[in-house]
């Protein structure tokens, strides 16, 4: 059940947006004149009927009560979720004004809403231990599984070989032989089902004649990826944690394990990155009483965004269980016992000093780690020169921002809170600097998302 006393900020309706298209067209329609028989009850449902080009209007429905997040309908023929509409009754509701008062479903409406109880209450009648899903032959999982591996270790080889050549060649050859070899090396290790070989091998690719040092740059990463290989090839000698950590690099699947953690969870931040292929929403959570930072991931295909969506700022009680992996973060979401709603929760925050070190302590356990999940306390963001950093407000020290951060909206956001006062903010912390992804000011107030 959701308190419809209880509204969402317009901040936590717009952290749901796919995009910033879709953030500046639901925004337009956050007004009551397009909106029409709006309406919301004490189940957690809000619907209402928005004019478009159209002689009909857009019949568009949001189940807030859901609790793997907000589920939506609308009759408009797009393909973002939330669309444009649903993000517009949201806003509508989220102002409080009376705009969306409370009452009785219409018939549209009421069909959708008792039809996804319906289907909710089947779905969780089916996921039992007797369900068939779990009687998969144990023996022929066990061949998949070697037969891949014997695939992925075939492609470690190869791509060994072609590093040496490559060094051999010298690193100058690497920017005449142009993107054309490193695509093929790529499609070798997709052909290897070692995708994570893949992907480091296209990031390869794209770092010659990329500006003054790439050569280093190009080393760097050739050496981590040299260590990846030979990670995987000596894979029985090594802990199991970091053997669990190279699975999971060169793209393995994995399975959770461990028993779950019920917690309040915080949503700290949600984004997503896209390629031609994919569509990857990144969630981190905190927890209230467990005080660990996870990190949700799900998928859409290209062009879609994936169905999990989580408001920024508000907190779901769920459980959680692990994946396998030295200092392995990433978890999937259990059982959710009630809907996110408002909670004035803040993770606690760090110095930029402890920041950087907790990330020199993550890269023991995980080498290829790009960053780790920080909040930092008491920072402000400043200008250095072309750039931007988050100074410290109580030492001599500061945290340079990421080059993605400095052209993100976002860090305009931030400075409009901060007004040159220290804020609170989480983001990522990796070798490139500072993302900030939320921020809250430092005395009472709702969390603002930065992506």
């Amino acid at each position: 059940m959701t308190q419809q006393g209880v509204r969402w900020t317009a901040d936590q309706v717009l952290a749901l947006a796919p995009d910033t298209a879709s953030r500046k067209a639901g925004s337009k329609l956050g007004a009551a004149g397009p909106w029409s028989e709006a309406g919301s009850s004490d189940e957690g449902t809000v619907w209402g009927l928005c004019k478009g080009s159209g002689s009909k209007p857009y019949q568009t429905i949001v189940d807030i009560a859901d609790a793997s997040g907000p589920a939506y309908k609308c009759s408009c023929p797009s393909r973002k979720f939330p669309c444009k509409h649903a993000l517009g009754l949201l806003l509508l509701w989220a102002g409080g004004d009376g705009a969306v008062p409370s009452g009785q479903a219409p018939e549209w409406a009421g069909q959708w809403i008792s039809g996804r109880r319906k289907r909710a209450e089947e779905k969780g009648s089916e996921e039992s231990p007797a369900s068939p899903s779990g009687s998969a032959d144990p023996e022929a999982a066990r061949r998949r599984a070697e037969r891949r591996a014997e695939r992925v270790t075939a492609g470690a080889v190869e791509l060994e070989q072609r590093l040496t050549d490559l060094l051999r060649g010298g690193l100058a050859a690497a920017e005449q032989s142009g993107y054309g070899l490193w695509e093929e090396t790529a499609a070798r290790m997709v052909d290897a089902q070692a995708q994570g070989l893949a992907a480091r091998v296209r990031e390869l690719g794209a770092i010659p004649s990329t500006g003054p040092g790439w050569p280093v740059r190009l080393l760097e990463e050739c050496a981590l990826l040299h260590l990846l290989g030979q990670g995987w090839l000596r894979r029985e000698r090594l802990p199991d944690g970091l053997a669990a950590t190279v699975r999971s690099r060169i793209g393995l699947p994995a399975s959770v394990e461990g028993p779950p953690v019920r917690d309040r969870w915080l949503v700290l931040a949600q984004y997503d990155t896209t390629d031609p292929r994919l569509t990857t929403r990144r969630i981190w959570l905190h927890g209230a009483d467990s005080h660990r930072t996870v990190l949700l991931l799900s998928y859409g295909a290209a062009g879609r965004a994936p169905e999990l969506a989580l408001p920024v700022g508000l907190a779901l009680e769920a459980e959680i269980s692990a994946y396998p992996g030295a200092g392995q973060l990433r978890v999937a979401l259990g059982e959710r016992f009630a809907p996110p709603t408002p909670t004035d929760i803040r993770p606690p925050g760090m110095t930029t000093s402890q920041a950087a070190a907790r990330y020199g302590d993550a890269l023991r356990d995980d080498p290829w780690l790009e960053s780790v999940p920080v909040t930092l306390d008491r920072v402000v963001p400043t200008p250095d020169g072309g750039s931007w950093q988050l100074a410290d407000a109580d030492e001599d020290m500061a945290l340079p921002l990421t080059p993605a951060a400095r052209s993100r909206p976002g860090l305009w956001r931030l400075v409009a809170l901060s007004g040159g006062a220290p804020v609170r903010v989480f983001g990522e912390c990796g070798h490139q600097g500072f993302t900030p992804l939320t921020a809250w000011p430092e005395g009472p107030g709702d969390a603002v998302a930065l992506c």
